[in-house]
């Protein structure tokens, strides 16, 4: 049986620089940007705005909305409705404002109105989506029933943390800190720090106490 032949460190280790350099060059080359023929796609793609490279699922381009300056980051899907193809009932479906960053492996799902504002910075695995599973028929399988919207919004100036989940119907307000792992359901209010599932407000900014706890 033929012993295995030993590769020299130098090979490994041109080898290992080689890929690395091929690497950032087919990241480079395939993100996207407003110059992209791919960005025609989309109802609005900003001035320096950036879809990383590898892109998670992204289509139906047409009913999203990307301002200037913002980064989506690699393997974030971006997509408005269930399908490739299919016709929304509202313009914009997802719209993300100017100077905006989601992490990456993030999911936005827009299927009615998800409204993300300026300056917002999300961690990685954040997941926000407008419509969920409807149960009101308990004969039939959940999964048989029809879905039921309800349009989000995330305010201006907010941070999410790492792996925040952001269901149907949830109002976050400007400048707010979601906590890494915390599900947001309802409305948080300006100026706060939430945690938790479900996520709820344990600190609040007074203009003339400075931050101050929530109790209870």
């Amino acid at each position: 049986m033929p012993v295995p032949r030993q590769v020299p460190t130098w090979a490994r280790r041109l080898a290992a620089s080689g890929l690395a350099s091929a690497y950032e060059w087919v990241t480079e080359l395939g993100a996207i940007g407003p110059d992209h023929p791919r960005a025609r796609r989309f109802g609005q793609f900003g001035e320096g705005s950036l879809l990383a490279f590898p892109p998670g699922a992204v289509y139906n381009e047409q009913w999203i909305r990307i301002g200037n300056r913002s980064i989506i980051g690699p393997r974030v899907s971006l997509t408005a409705g269930m399908a490739p193809g299919q016709q929304m009932v509202t313009n914009p479906v997802v719209s993300i404002g100017d100077r905006t960053l989601i992490g990456r492996g993030s999911h936005i799902v827009g299927h009615f109105h998800i409204d993300i504002g300026d300056d917002i910075q999300t961690g990685p695995y954040v997941y926000i989506t407008d419509q969920n599973h409807g149960y009101r028929d308990p004969g039939t399988p959940i999964g048989a029933q029809p879905p039921e919207d309800a349009p989000v919004t995330v305010g201006s100036g907010s941070w999410l943390g790492t792996g925040v989940v952001v269901l149907p119907g949830s109002v976050i307000g400007r400048n707010v800190v979601v906590g890494a792992g915390s599900v947001v359901t309802g409305e948080l209010p300006d100026h706060c720090v939430a945690v938790g599932a479900p996520a709820r407000v344990v600190k609040r900014y007074h203009p003339d106490r400075g931050w101050q706890a929530v109790r209870g």
